[in-house]
Parts: C-alpha cells; structure tokens; sequence
C-alpha cells in the first residue's frame, strides 16, 4: 500500500520520465499521507496506443493516476493527496508543448478486502 496504477498516451512515451515520476511521487505520497512510506509504495504505468479524446481532435493526450490507499484518510487528506499528484503530473508533462494533455488522479480506498504477501529475498547459505 498503495497501490498507483498511472494510465497513460502514447503520445506522452518521450516526455514522461517515469521512474523520475515515480520516485517523486512515492517521495510526495510519503510527505502528504501518515502512514505511507516510500518503500510502501508500488507504481505500475500501462502506454495505452489508442485513445479517443471528443472526437478525436490532433494533438491531444491522456494521463490517469488512480492512487488507492488503505482506508480511514479524511476527505481533506485524499484531496489534498489527489491535487498534489496533480501538480506533479502537470509539471511531468509540462515539456508537452504541442500537446492539449488531459490529466486527472483519483484517489481511492482500497476495499476491505484487500490483502497482501512479501515474499522477502531468501540467501542460500
């Protein structure tokens, strides 16, 4: 926890840094959330070729940040949380001058259900 999925165009492949992204959002998300840590934080990117924006005007771009976390923040603390990873996505894609990028974060709770397992690095020896 958490869990960050970022959902992105293809058109914004040679402006996003990702790993420089994700280093800076774990760093963000452990300064603005008690309880999360930098090592706690997962993010997964997934390039999506073919989106549609209105109706399909040149030139435009998309990127997606769903942050899920552990349940029991305040309202302020996931608002504050969503507009700060806004804030990071928009100077990420700032270089995107040619593009009209439509950038949007949701921040969840993940569901009760959740669970999960660390398998740590065993040695043999």
């Amino acid at each position: 926890m958490p869990h960050i999925l970022v959902d992105h165009d293809a058109t914004l492949r040679e402006v996003l840094d990702r790993r420089r992204f994700a280093h800076e959002l774990h760093a963000l998300a452990a300064k603005t959330v008690d309880g999360i840590t930098v090592e706690s934080c997962k993010t997964r990117f997934r390039c999506v070729d073919d989106v549609v924006i209105a109706h399909d005007e040149p030139q435009q771009a998309l990127i997606h940040v769903d942050f899920a976390i552990l349940p029991g923040r305040t309202t302020e603390t996931r608002t504050a949380l969503g507009q700060a990873v806004l804030d990071l996505v928009r100077s990420h894609t700032a270089a995107a001058t040619d593009l009209t990028v439509h950038a949007s974060v949701e921040v969840r709770d993940l569901d009760a259900a959740y669970a999960k397992h660390v398998k740590p690095v065993t040695t043999q020896g």
